[in-house]
Parts: C-alpha cells; sequence; structure tokens
C-alpha cells in the first residue's frame, strides 16, 4: 500500500522559464531549418533543469525525435560513453531504419559505443582510435538527422567520464550539417576550481556556435506560485515568504519545504537541508528506510532483482518497502519499468552521505556476490563495470584486482582510454594488497593487447607488474593523458634497472620516445637510439622489429639516407620472421618511399601502391591510411601531381569512411599542394583550409597553415601570408625539426622577407638552410627554396642596399645548386630556372638561359611556373632586341597574364603589366606577324590533338559531339580537356574559349573542323 501520501512534492503546474523555453525553443526551430544547434544548461543542484528538459522534451517530442542519456553518478567506475550508448539506443529504436543506414559500414566501430550493433572491431589499437569513433559518432548523428529533427539530450555532465567529455567536446567543435540540436545539462555549484569539466566548458565557452544558459532561482512570487502548485491551493503568504527564504528560490527546496509544513514537520532556520532531506527518509517504515540506503549505494538507477537479492527479503515485505518509498516520492520507478532511482539526486547523496564506512563496504560486498551468483541480473554492457566498482568498494583487493582488470579491457575496447588507465592505476594500487596465489593465476593474454611476450608465453606466463604499466602507458597515450603516461614510462624504466631485461626496456625506451615527441619535449631521437642499443644483437622479436621500423621511420623523416634504409630492410626481414603483419606493411611503406628519394623511382613507388593494395585487401585500415598520405606525397616529389591528385581524393573518402582524421589531414595538405601546382588554386585554399581546421595533430594542421601561407604569398597577400606562416610555425613546434617542415617554413619565410624588401633578413633564413643542408631525399624541399633565394637576388641587383655581401650570397648558391639532387624532369627544370635566375642575378642572363627553361616547362603541368618563366623569357627577348623578339615577348607576356589573371597570382600579373608597359608593347590583340610565324597553340604546351579538342571547345562542342568527330571516345575526349584547362590555367571550358579566342588561336577563316584521326 502507497500509505497516505496526499500532498504532491512536485507541482503540476511549471513555473516561469520562460526567457529558457524560448531560446530552447528558437534552437530547435533552427536545428529544424537545417542549422545545428549545441547549448549547455547549468545551474545548481535542485532549480530545476530537468523539470525543464522534460517540459521542453515533451513539447519538442510532438515535431522531432527525443534522445536522452544521463551521466551516472559513479563517475569512473561506470560505463565510458553511457549517456551517448543511451542516448543513442533511443534514437536506434525511435529512427530504425535512417539509424541503420546511417551507421551502414562502421557498425564494427560504433558498436563500441552502441554493443546492439553487433561486436567491435578487433585489432591493434591506436593513437587515432578514439579519434576515429567519435568522427563517426559525429557523422552517424548528422546523418541521422539529416531529414527528422533529432533532440539529443545528455544530463549531468558534473558526472561525465573523462571520455564522455571527450566526445561531447569533439561533436560540438564539429557539427556542420544535420537538424540536430544537442543539450547537456550540469550542475554549476558543484564546478569547483579542479573539476574536470572546467577546462570543457571553458573550451566550449570559445565555440561560437555553442550557447550557455544559466538556470536562475526563482523568483518570489514565482515560489509562491509553485507552492500554490504543489498544495493545489493558495498558500499562506508568511508561509511563502519563510519557504522562499528558506529555501532561498531554489526549486527542489521549495518542494521539500512546502511538503514538510504540509506534513507538520519543521521548518526553522535551525534545520539544515541535508537534515531535512534526511527527515523525510526516516519517516519511512524501518525497512523501506533500509531499501533506501541499499538504493543508494547501488548507483544512479539500480535494477528490481539486484535490489531484491542484496536485501534478502521476502518479496512482498520488498515490494511493501518500495511502495513506500515510492509514495513518499522518495524512490521512483524507471522508464523503462525495470528499476528503482532516487526522485532527486540530493536525496540519494544525503542518504549515501550518511551511510557509516563499514556499511557502505558491505553493501558493496553483497552487490558483487549477487552479481557474481546471478551475471544477468545487471544488463551485459555494464555488468563488468559495475562488478569492479563494488568490488572496489568492498575494499576486498583480491577480488577487486581481477574484476578492475576485466573492466580496463571493457573500457579498452570502446576506445575510452582514459577510463581505461583510472583503472590500470587502480589495479596497480591494489596490486601489493593481492595474495601471490591469486595474483599468480592472472595472464598477460587476458589483460594485456600493446605489450610483446617480449620471450615470454603470455597464455601461460603470470602477469606482472611491468604488463600493468606498460597497458597503463599506452592508454595515457591513447587517450591524451601524456603526463601521466610518461611518468609511469619513467617508474618502468626505473624498475628495468633493478631487473634488467633489454626487450621489455627497449619497448618503455620507443614509448618515452612517442611521448617526449607528443609533448614537445624532443625529436625522441635519443630514446630511439637507446632502445636501438639495447636490442642490437638480439634474436628478431616483435620489439626489435618494432624498434627498427620507428628508427627508420624517424630517420625517413629527420634524416634520411642509408642508415634509415638499413633499418627500413631489417624491420621488414624481423617482422616477416616473427609474423608481425603490421609492423611489416609499416616498414615496407617506409622502405618504398626511400627508394623514391634515393631515384630508384619506380620500384619504391610499385612498393608502395604494394602495400597500400594489401593494407586495404587486410583492413590494416591505419597502415592504408598512412600510404594514401605517402604514396601521393612521393608522386608529388618526382613531378607527378596529376597522377596523384585521383589517389588523394580517394585517400580523404577512406579518411572519412573510418575516421582517420590525422591522415586526412595530411591528405589534404598534399591536395593542396599538388592543386596549387595544377593551378587550380581555388580548390587548393579550399584543401588546405580544411587540414588546417580539421587535422587531429597540430603537425597536420601547421601542413594546412604552410600551403595557405605559400598561396597568399604567390596572390601578393603579404599580411596574409604572415598569418599562416605563423600558424604554421607554432604548430610545427620547435621541439621536433624536420626537413620536411623547416625547408617550406624557409622558402616562406624567404619570399615574405624578400617581397616586403627585407633582402637582409632574405638572405639570413637562406645561410641558415644552406649551413643545415639538405639531406638525401630533400631536394624537392630544396629546389624552391634556392630558386626563391636566386630570385630574390636577382630582382634587387640594382639596389644599393643589397650589395654588400651579395658575392658571397651568390656563391653559396651556385655551389648549393652545383651539388642538389634532380633526378626526374621537374628538378631538372628547377636546376635550369635556378641557374638563369643565379644569371640574371650578376646580369648576364638571355635568351638561350631562358628558352630551355620554358621548353622544359611547358612539357610539365605546372601553369603558373610556366607562367612565371615565360615572364623572363620575353623579359630577355625584350633585352635582345628585333622586331621578330617584341612580337615573340608579346605572346609570351600575353599568356603569362592571362594565367595570372586567371590564378589571382597579383605580383606576376603586375610584373607583366610593368614589363610592357616599359616596352611600349600592347597585350590586348595578337599580332598578325606574330601568329603567322609561330603556332601559339604550341607555346602553351598543347599537343596536336589537344589543339583539334581546344578548336572544337571553343566552338562550343560538348565531349560527345568533339568524340564523335574526332573519332575518339568521350571519355578521352574528357582527358583532353582537362588537360587543356589544367595546361590553359583555367576551370572551366568557357574560360578555355575565352582564352583562345583572346589569344586568337582560332581565326574566324580557319576555324573549320580539324580532320579526324
Amino acid at each position: 500500500m502507497l500509505g497516505p501520501v496526499e500532498t504532491r512534492s512536485v507541482s503540476p503546474v511549471f513555473v516561469g522559464r520562460t526567457d529558457e523555453l524560448d531560446t530552447l525553443n528558437e534552437a530547435l526551430a533552427r536545428a529544424a531549418a537545417g542549422e545545428p544547434q549545441a547549448l549547455l544548461l547549468g545551474g545548481e543542484a535542485g532549480v530545476g533543469k530537468t523539470r525543464l528538459v522534460e517540459e521542453f522534451a515533451a513539447a519538442a517530442g510532438r515535431h522531432a525525435v527525443v534522445a536522452v542519456g544521463g551521466c551516472v553518478e559513479i563517475g569512473a567506475d561506470g560505463l565510458p560513453f553511457a549517456p551517448f550508448s543511451t542516448a543513442l539506443r533511443a534514437l536506434r529504436d525511435a529512427l530504425s531504419e535512417q539509424f541503420a543506414a546511417a551507421a551502414h559500414g562502421q557498425e564494427e566501430e560504433l558498436a563500441r559505443l552502441l554493443p546492439d550493433l553487433g561486436e567491435a572491431g578487433t585489432g591493434r589499437h591506436d593513437e587515432q582510435g578514439m579519434a576515429r569513433l567519435f568522427e563517426l559518432t559525429a557523422r552517424l548523428l548528422e546523418r541521422v538527422a539529416a531529414e527528422q529533427p533529432v533532440v539529443f539530450v545528455l544530463e549531468d555532465l558534473h558526472w561525465a567520464d573523462a571520455s564522455t567529455r571527450h566526445l561531447l567536446a569533439y561533436l560540438l567543435r564539429t557539427l556542420r550539417a544535420g537538424r540536430l540540436l544537442v543539450l547537456a545539462s550540469y550542475r554549476s555549484d558543484d564546478i569547483h576550481r579542479r573539476h574536470p569539466l572546467r577546462p570543457l566548458l571553458a573550451e566550449l565557452d570559445r565555440l561560437r556556435t555553442v550557447r550557455r544558459i544559466e538556470l536562475a532561482r526563482f523568483t518570489h512570487e514565482e515560489v509562491g506560485r509553485q507552492i500554490a502548485g504543489i498544495l493545489a491551493a493558495e498558500p499562506d503568504p508568511a508561509r511563502v515568504d519563510v519557504i522562499f527564504e528558506r529555501s532561498d528560490g531554489n526549486a527542489f527546496f521549495v518542494e521539500e519545504l512546502a511538503v514538510a509544513g504540509c506534513e507538520g514537520r519543521c521548518t526553522g532556520l535551525t534545520d539544515s537541508l541535508r537534515d531535512l532531506l534526511l527527515v523525510r527518509v526516516e519517516r519511512l517504515p524501518e525497512t523501506a528506510q533500509r531499501v533506501a540506503r541499499i538504493v543508494a549505494e547501488g548507483g544512479s538507477t539500480v535494477e528490481y532483482r539486484l535490489i531484491a537479492a542484496v536485501a534478502q527479503l521476502a518479496e512482498d515485505d520488498l515490494i511493501e518497502a518500495l511502495r513506500a518509498a515510492v509514495g513518499a516520492n522518495i524512490l521512483t520507478v524507471t522508464p523503462a519499468g525495470d528499476g528503482y532511482r532516487f526522485r532527486h539526486s540530493l536525496v540519494r547523496e544525503a542518504v549515501a552521505d550518511d551511510l557509516l564506512p563499514g556499511e557502505r563496504s558491505r553493501l558493496n560486498r553483497r552487490y558483487a556476490e549477487a552479481l557474481e551468483a546471478e551475471p544477468a541480473l545487471v544488463p551485459a554492457d555494464a555488468r563488468v563495470m559495475r562488478l569492479a566498482s563494488y568490488w572496489y568498494h568492498a575494499h576486498d583487493a583480491a577480488k577487486a584486482l581481477p574484476a578492475v582488470l576485466d573492466a580496463s579491457v571493457v573500457a579498452r575496447r570502446r576506445h575510452a582510454y582514459t577510463e581505461q588507465l583510472e583503472l590500470l592505476e587502480r589495479a596497480m594500487e591494489l596490486w601489493d594488497g593481492v595474495p601471490e596465489e591469486v595474483r599468480s593465476v592472472l595472464r598477460p593474454v587476458d589483460y594485456t593487447e600493446d605489450y610483446p611476450p617480449c620471450g615470454c608465453d603470455p597464455a601461460t606466463t603470470p602477469l606482472r607488474y611491468l604488463d600493468l604499466m606498460a597497458e597503463a602507458a599506452v592508454a595515457g597515450r591513447f587517450g591524451g593523458e601524456r603526463e601521466r603516461a610518461l611518468k609511469i614510462t619513467k617508474r618502468a624504466l626505473r624498475l628495468l634497472e633493478d631487473d634488467p631485461d633489454p626487450l621489455r626496456a627497449a619497448w618503455f625506451w620507443i614509448q618515452r620516445s612517442r611521448l617526449v615527441q607528443a609533448l614537445a619535449r624532443g625529436d625522441g631521437w635519443q630514446e630511439l637510439a637507446t632502445a636501438q642499443d639495447l636490442v642490437r644483437g638480439l634474436p628478431p622479436s616483435e620489439v626489435h622489429a618494432d624498434v627498427l621500423a620507428n628508427v627508420a621511420g624517424w630517420s625517413m623523416l629527420h634524416r634520411p639516407g642509408p642508415e634509415a634504409f638499413a633499418a627500413a630492410e631489417r624491420a621488414v626481414e624481423y617482422a616477416r620472421m616473427v609474423g608481425v603483419r603490421d609492423i611489416e606493411l609499416h616498414a615496407r611503406l617506409t622502405l618504398g618511399g626511400l627508394k623514391v628519394d634515393a631515384g630508384d623511382t619506380e620500384a619504391g613507388l610499385a612498393e608502395m601502391r604494394q602495400v597500400l593494395r594489401d593494407t586495404l585487401a587486410e583492413g590494416v585500415r591505419q597502415v592504408a591510411g598512412r600510404a594514401y598520405v605517402n604514396l601521393p606525397s612521393e608522386l608529388q616529389s618526382v613531378g607527378r601531381d596529376r597522377e596523384a591528385v585521383p589517389l588523394l581524393h580517394e585517400g580523404i573518402a577512406f579518411a572519412r569512411a573510418h575516421g582517420l582524421l590525422d591522415s586526412e589531414g595530411w591528405i589534404r595538405g598534399n591536395l593542396s599542394e599538388a592543386l596549387y601546382a595544377l593551378g587550380q588554386w581555388p580548390e587548393a585554399a579550399e584543401s588546405a583550409m580544411h587540414g588546417a581546421r580539421g587535422a587531429h595533430s597540430v603537425k597536420a594542421r601547421g601542413q594546412g597553415a604552410l600551403r595557405l601561407a605559400y598561396l597568399a604569398l604567390a596572390r601578393g597577400d603579404l599580411a596574409e601570408a604572415g598569418r599562416h606562416l605563423a600558424a604554421a610555425r607554432a604548430h610545427y613546434g620547435t621541439h621536433d625539426p624536420m626537413p620536411q617542415h623547416s625547408l617550406p617554413l624557409a622558402r616562406i619565410t624567404l619570399g615574405l622577407a624578400a617581397a616586403e624588401g627585407r633582402i637582409a633578413d632574405a638572405r639570413a633564413e637562406l645561410l641558415q638552410a644552406l649551413d643545415t643542408g639538405f639531406p638525401p631525399g630533400t631536394h624537392r624541399y630544396g629546389w624552391p627554396l634556392l630558386l626563391a633565394a636566386a630570385t630574390a637576388e636577382a630582382d634587387t641587383r640594382t639596389l644599393p642596399a643589397a650589395r654588400p655581401g651579395r658575392e658571397e650570397i651568390l656563391g653559396r648558391l651556385i655551389e648549393a645548386v652545383r651539388k642538389l639532387t634532380t633526378g626526374v624532369p621537374l628538378w631538372q627544370a628547377y636546376d635550369q630556372w635556378t641557374r638563369a635566375e643565379l644569371l640574371r642575378a650578376q646580369g648576364t642572363d638571355t635568351t638561350d638561359a631562358w628558352s630551355p627553361v620554358v621548353t622544359a616547362f611547358e612539357c610539365l603541368d605546372r601553369p603558373y611556373d610556366l607562367a612565371r618563366v615565360r615572364h623572363r623569357l620575353a623579359a630577355a627577348l625584350l633585352a635582345a632586341g628585333g622586331e621578330d623578339e617584341r612580337d615573340r615577348a608579346v605572346d609570351l607576356l600575353r599568356l603569362s597574364g592571362a594565367v595570372a589573371a586567371h590564378l589571382g597570382a597579383r605580383p606576376l600579373a603586375d610584373e607583366v603589366t610593368r614589363l610592357a608597359q616599359r616596352a611600349r608593347l600592347s597585350l590586348t590583340h595578337a599580332p598578325r606577324q606574330a601568329l603567322a610565324a609561330a603556332d601559339p597553340a604550341a607555346s602553351l604546351g598543347l599537343t596536336s590533338r589537344e589543339r583539334d579538342v581546344l578548336r572544337l571547345v571553343s566552338a562550343g562542342r560538348t565531349n560527345r559531339q568533339i568524340a564523335e568527330e574526332l573519332f575518339i571516345s568521350p571519355k578521352t575526349a574528357s582527358v583532353h580537356v582537362s588537360n587543356i584547362l589544367s595546361k590553359l590555367g583555367v576551370s572551366g571550358r568557357g574560360e578555355a574559349a575565352a582564352v583562345a579566342h583572346r589569344l586568337g588561336l582560332f581565326p574566324a577563316e580557319t576555324a573549320t573542323a580539324p580532320t579526324a584521326g
């Protein structure tokens, strides 16, 4: 029976909150229109956040799907991502077809959050694992909310585990599409200076896309209306005054005081509010009080069958006790109807705080024993975490250790690495208090994944304390807790000094190398070198192969050469011998890149292509992501940018499909570089912007910023170039210099200084780079730098301020040019160009110097470079004098000017204009003599077939019509058109036709259809 409980402690009248509801409804309207919204709802405990959310959700449910998930009060002891899992499950139930379509192909990964989708994926974990899961979750929500408005509610963030906080931050940072409203609530009075939610709130406050609502206490008038609703009658004004003063407008305390007064309990100012909450519990029958204490220690929500197992009451007595607690509005039935929870967490906290220490540990033991005896008492996905928490708080180390380790495995599978780290630290805390006979039956194979066996059989060798430290170090690195991880590796290495084990020590030195780099405290080489010394002379093993692969990878980026090549070859050999496929694939990819850089281009590219095929076929996504970065980059290094572009687009699609944010960032940077070379600058800028903003690591964002600096400098926007250059420098840092970063940075710094007339600064940048030198394989970065320096010297040749030191600089440049590798046509062309600029710097350049440069670039797909050297040849022709030379110079300047105008390359356009004005040339029409003397189409680098296609494009023909007239396939016609657009430096057929008309390529009298053949 419920008993004589007739007063209502929850007002049926929703009081106030008009402005807050308007804000929420306005956000929902925007979300429904396709503009995703994010709101944070803060307020002290009991102020009415849950009631406001319930009222809003009830109204929103008429037009949108509402999915609610709440954080559990036991924090890190609960299931990681619990609120997301609950809300996603509700969303899946409401929109099953849309959810299935949105999750299609990613079920294995998303199952880490929603086990209902099946088994989570297996395989090695990596640093992108958590970011990958976050990206897939964000895109899942966007797709589910593509057509149907969705309200995604996360309650009680102040209890959120670290992984939930990280995922929410990622979601709110990256929301860009979908009819989605994300609403998260938290207790503002709980957020003390060291509360883990505080940094997240500060971060989210900086996002313009996130709005924060702070829920204030009720006014005196609102308190009166709330009491009237509770009592179903107009209250006595004096009583309202007392309750308002006592509660200070807190809605929950108003309810408690109103009911207490109605029941004749004291509401005087001498009672504490906590005592007031406990008085209500203490008025329950003793059995009901006991059940309330059991539920308070069980968690946010406790299943009925679990309560029954712990309470050990007769079923009728238990139901009567629960009925009394529910009737008194102490407990409430869960929405699913299978358990109970406190109506308000403040009451639960008061009851739990009132438990005696021995009473608390005894309750936890009974919970653990009941759950061990009958695991089905709680949902399967929460069972392991709950059991670990119960045993730990029962203070039974022997039972807690294996339970906590089991929970750490669950956390790892969910990519909840911060929670995994905390559980492993808890296991290390318990370790010494666990009897040896318990520890001796634990096996590494059950609890560790990242730590190699180091000569032991993980299925039969007992688990060691070092094994826990190894897993904890990796969990910290993957979860972003790098300081904690570094401390663990240092402790482990100190332990290994007393008990030497070269393989284990080498493994920890590898981790330390990665952490030192990630924390910007060094380049990691000293740590790798130590690891290499430890394994030198030992037989092949997984650790040995990993050390060699890391040494090769580091050397490829920092000091490429024979040692890097040898390390990569041995890494491949050792990995194959011990059967570690992912290390083998990584090492093969490194080896292929080193081969290309050493001049064995085709063999290296073939190796890298095979690695890409293997990784895609075997599902080794992390290495596949790296292959999509490195293979196109090597193609670009030998001037095959057009071949790299489709591979880069394929890589972006792969990275996005699998949430490889870092890989996508690097790929977009490489794509920007390729598109820049091909003259597709708007697309290059867009790709660079994506890379600068969306990449996971700071260095990938640095590459995007660097590409934007290149574009800004070429367009003459020096201030913008300086801003992007500063951003790139900040992202790259100074702790881990690599030629692929430092040389392009030097090139932009030098170019910017030269453009601003700071020749001394430009020279200083050059000398620093020359003193450092160009390691093998870095010529792709060296040639643009040397060219920029030679150009700067040539441009300032007549300036008196540039004369001091000029001879030394030119001598250093000539020596560097003589030594730097060429190897492929692109860098051979750069070699010729740089030498021509050096002649110009000495005032001795002629048409004989520039004509071969133009010829070389006419064979390459680099319209901006071609336009620049055509301008130089035009200047040399005009200097030579003669009418034929002037006519040819006009043609060249016209072509250069057209490309500069199309690309928005203002400095080049200005140079072309100034040169034409000095020579009194008109660039508005083509001189007939020049048209007759030379074929302008050939000067554009067009083949005879491309000239035929351009003629028909100018006549307005479609690809199909061109194919029919030339007896070729439409696909072949399309390829010809693409090549023509690139060589003309234009983006569309109309622009190509305009260029052809402006240059007089096809006079009206000859514009007949070409002969097919």
